[in-house]
């Protein structure tokens, strides 16, 4: 024993230790084992092809990789994540109709003959044996460990994948055509979502504009085999297969924008206001409606059917005038220019063979909001702006909200905004002056 703790005894010939069970060692080894020394900057206690364990001097860079992600890594995987999700979702449901559909058409043929899951393996016929009995192997071995937790999924066709359910499409088409009027046109969608279905189930990145492509493609599909949501002529703007599944994360808001400008680069007043069967709005000067909505397609619209209120902003209250302050504009610029709009929209009144459809009223109180609610027979959506103290209508922020139609809605309202929306516009109207 020494001061500095336990020793290894002397080694010798024979020993564990000694130069017999160490080549390379001191011969009769050295008293007190493997020497602390260093000779040119190397261990010289460390036996030839043996690794030290001693750390790294104070300074030494680091080995090996960096595992570490910044900022703009985790920024560009996030994006990649949100893309696969989107177009995962598109994919999901295409193969979901298309596996109905594929069902709906060839069940009656093959199962009388076949029976159970066997008609899929007969309508796989030769071709295709090796990737149906590919499925029914996939399908035993998901139900010994409990994968199967739907029954309506313990069959054949749900474990076929999407080239395959096209494979079948395709082999027995005389079966689908009466159904589907032109083949090429389904065949050509789902060749564009071959391509994303191939970078989602490897996780590679996703482009915006294979993702772009990839929605439009399922959407035609969708149409195409029957599943679609109907025309985007009956809804101005129809809801996709995200918002339907995940919208209520965000109450009834289906997009925002940053300005005006923005919002009508993708949501024209063509788009917003056409086909309406209701219009409420209320604002200061309602110039997205006035100025970008004519006069000729304001009275085919009312003449179409549709009922309109307009709650103007009364040029000539202290409201305008403290917002003219606010805008730093010059003293009546402000109230002129509501004031030509309302004259505009009485022109329009005045041109309809039925004036009471088309109403017009100017409120007193402070504005704090513009809203443009527009229903239709089966929809409806909302344009949203909060005034801002230091900016332009053009300027602030835009919410759209998804409302119910003229004849109601089957989506759950009672936690969206486009009601609240709706009551504030009528408690206002009802305490407003009518424009003669």
């Amino acid at each position: 024993m020494s001061s500095g703790g336990l020793e290894l005894p002397p080694g010798d010939n024979g020993h564990e230790g000694g130069p017999a069970d160490a080549p390379g060692g001191a011969p009769g080894g050295a008293p007190g084992g493997v020497s602390g020394g260093v000779s040119g900057g190397v261990p010289t206690g460390v036996p030839a092809g043996a690794v030290s364990l001693a750390p790294a001097a104070a300074g030494s860079a680091r080995a090996g990789a960096e595992l570490d992600w910044g900022a703009d890594a985790w920024s560009e995987v996030r994006t990649r994540a949100q893309r696969a999700g989107r177009a995962y979702i598109w994919l999901n449901l295409i193969e979901q109709r298309l596996r109905a559909v594929v069902g709906a058409v060839l069940r009656p043929i093959y199962e009388p003959v076949h029976g159970g899951d066997d008609w899929v393996v007969a309508a796989a016929g030769p071709a295709g044996q090796e990737w149906v009995q590919r499925a029914v192997a996939v399908r035993e071995v998901s139900r010994r460990k409990g994968y199967l937790l739907d029954p309506a999924d313990d069959n054949v066709l749900s474990f076929l994948t999407l080239p395959q359910l096209r494979e079948l499409m395709v082999q027995h088409w005389p079966c689908f055509e009466p159904y589907f009027d032109d083949r090429r046109e389904i065949e050509l969608a789902l060749d564009e979502l071959e391509v994303t279905r191939n970078v989602v189930s490897r996780n590679r990145a996703l482009s915006r504009a294979v993702l772009e492509q990839a929605e439009r493609a399922s959407a035609r599909l969708l149409e195409v085999l029957g599943g679609g949501a109907g025309s985007p002529a009956a809804d101005r703007l129809p809801i996709d297969a995200v918002e339907d599944l995940v919208g209520d994360r965000y109450a009834d808001v289906i997009s925002v924008h940053p300005d005006r400008v923005r919002l009508q680069r993708q949501l024209p007043a063509e788009d917003l206001f056409g086909g309406a069967r209701r219009l409420d709005a209320i604002g200061i000067g309602l110039n997205l409606l006035v100025q970008n909505f004519s006069g000729r397609r304001l009275v085919r619209l009312t003449e179409a059917g549709c009922r309109v209120r307009l709650l103007f902003l009364n040029p000539a209250s202290s409201a305008v005038k403290r917002r003219e302050r606010e805008l730093g504009l010059r003293k009546g610029e402000l109230s002129r220019s509501v004031e030509m709009n309302i004259l505009h929209v009485r022109r329009v009144r005045a041109g309809l063979r039925d004036p009471s459809r088309f109403e017009i009223h100017v409120f007193d109180e402070t504005p704090r909001f513009t809203a443009y609610l527009v229903e239709g027979e089966s929809s409806g959506i909302a344009v949203v702006q909060s005034y801002l103290r230091r900016a332009r209508g053009m300027e602030a922020p835009v919410l759209v909200l998804r409302g119910g139609g003229a004849r109601g809605s089957s989506r759950d309202a009672e936690h969206g905004l486009f009601p609240t929306y709706r009551e504030e516009f009528e408690s206002i109207w009802q305490d407003s002056r009518p424009v003669s």
